[in-house]
């Protein structure tokens, strides 16, 4: 591999709070060098950044991807392609697939098709439970040795108390944490939006979002008798934001992340029965949604989550209550998050933070940074370039984004993994 000078960037950097103009060399996967005043070393390809901003690949901490078992919605070719679009060059799969990932076979499987798309690092989460029902243990150890990075049931809350404390004890025990989706499931059950006076004008049956913060408080008990470390994602409310912030303030091993929809979407957006905007967990109040953007500001927020979920066309063209909820959110990622910078709610090393250094850090990774011998995983974007979302030409087999129609400013030019250009150019 040839060596590679990226010329004439913004170098950002948020493990060391870098933002200054410069270059960056990279030589065999790694990065060699950077900073002011580099020179191509003879040989080498040059690439004008014009400007442009340079950052860590990110790390992109919940995706749904449909293979194995719902090729038709995604395979992980596609949403590979989808990833690199984005500027991710990491991504933690769910285990919730058909078959469950609950066997270190399908484990070592992921991660191999991670390598063989050059492109994007596949890190899988091992199911804690098996088959993902809740219920029986899955084989922490054995999972763990796989190469699994931690433990959850994906889109399924663990509602068994007994069943959590023993997996927050297992997790601890192999050294990493359970991600739990924080939805009393008895309070979910048969719903389709946030209870309140929009689910009830569109006659939809509702949510109550204090579903979550009860989960959300249930499980920091459990992390408090068992000393394990609980993750709760993609949270969408002020109630539980504000549980989690005392736990982290009591010392708990309590961290958390959210979703772009949950910053940038409000109930409203489900609009006149409108599908796409349906997730799990709900759109919800403005006062809520407000709460997050708070979070992520003050630190509460450990990272934001892509919380890709690929749905197909049969899926979404249902009645509201029917159709599946989830929505794509791969391409989408970095865009929707840098409209918080625009908005002047958080700077621009403290969103990418969110999306590159926080994660790696939670799950012990050495990316999300630009260093000397660092992996040369890298997103080159133009903060102000504005595009359209247009469900249907979108990078990747799902199109289901609730954020079609919706004009950003953000757009990647190249993305790299171990060094090697994947996207743009």
């Amino acid at each position: 591999m040839r060596d590679t000078l990226i010329a004439n960037a913004r170098l950002l950097d948020p493990a060391t709070g870098l933002d200054a103009p410069g270059a960056l060399l990279v030589r065999d996967g790694a990065i060699a060098d950077l900073g002011p005043g580099l020179a191509a070393p003879e040989g080498a390809e040059t690439v004008d950044a014009a400007g442009a901003c340079l950052a860590p690949g990110l790390v992109d901490l919940r995706a749904a991807l449909g293979e194995p078992g719902a090729e038709h919605r995604e395979t992980i070719a596609s949403a590979a392609l989808a990833a690199a679009a984005g500027g991710i060059t990491t991504l933690c799969v769910l285990p919730d697939s058909d078959p469950p990932i609950d066997d270190p076979a399908l484990v070592q499987f992921l991660i191999r098709r991670g390598e063989a798309t050059g492109s994007v690092a596949l890190l899988p989460y091992a199911a804690a439970t098996r088959g993902c029902a809740g219920r029986e243990i899955a084989e922490f150890g054995l999972l763990r040795e796989a190469g699994a990075v931690a433990f959850t049931d994906g889109a399924r809350a663990i509602g068994d108390a007994r069943t959590m404390r023993l997996a927050l004890s297992y997790a601890r025990g192999f050294g990493t944490f359970v991600a739990q989706h924080p939805e009393e499931p008895s309070l979910a059950a048969g719903g389709a939006a946030t209870e309140g006076e929009l689910a009830t004008r569109l006659g939809l049956p509702g949510i109550p979002a204090a579903a979550e913060a009860i989960l959300v408080e249930r499980d920091i008990a459990l992390a408090r008798i068992t000393g394990g470390h609980v993750h709760f994602a993609h949270v969408s409310t002020a109630a539980a934001l504000d549980r989690i912030r005392a736990a982290k303030a009591e010392g708990l091993a309590v961290t958390c992340d959210t979703a772009p929809p949950y910053f940038d979407l409000n109930e409203t957006a489900i609009g006149d029965f409108r599908t796409y905007a349906k997730l799990s967990p709900p759109l919800r109040a403005e006062s809520d949604r407000l709460a997050v953007v708070a979070a992520l500001k003050d630190g509460t927020i450990d990272a934001i989550a892509s919380d890709h979920q690929p749905r197909d066309a049969d899926d979404k063209r249902l009645p509201f209550a029917q159709a599946a909820a989830g929505g794509a959110g791969l391409a989408t990622l970095l865009a929707v998050t840098l409209a918080r910078v625009h908005a002047g709610d958080l700077t621009l090393l403290e969103a990418l933070d969110l999306l590159t250094a926080r994660p790696a850090r939670l799950l012990g990774l050495p990316v999300g940074r630009l260093a000397r011998g660092a992996p040369a995983d890298l997103v080159l974007f133009h903060p102000d370039r504005a595009w359209k979302v247009e469900a249907g030409r979108l990078p990747g087999k799902a199109q289901n984004s609730p954020f079609d129609g919706r004009a950003l400013e953000g757009r990647v030019l190249g993305t790299w993994k171990a060094g090697r250009r994947v996207f743009g150019g």
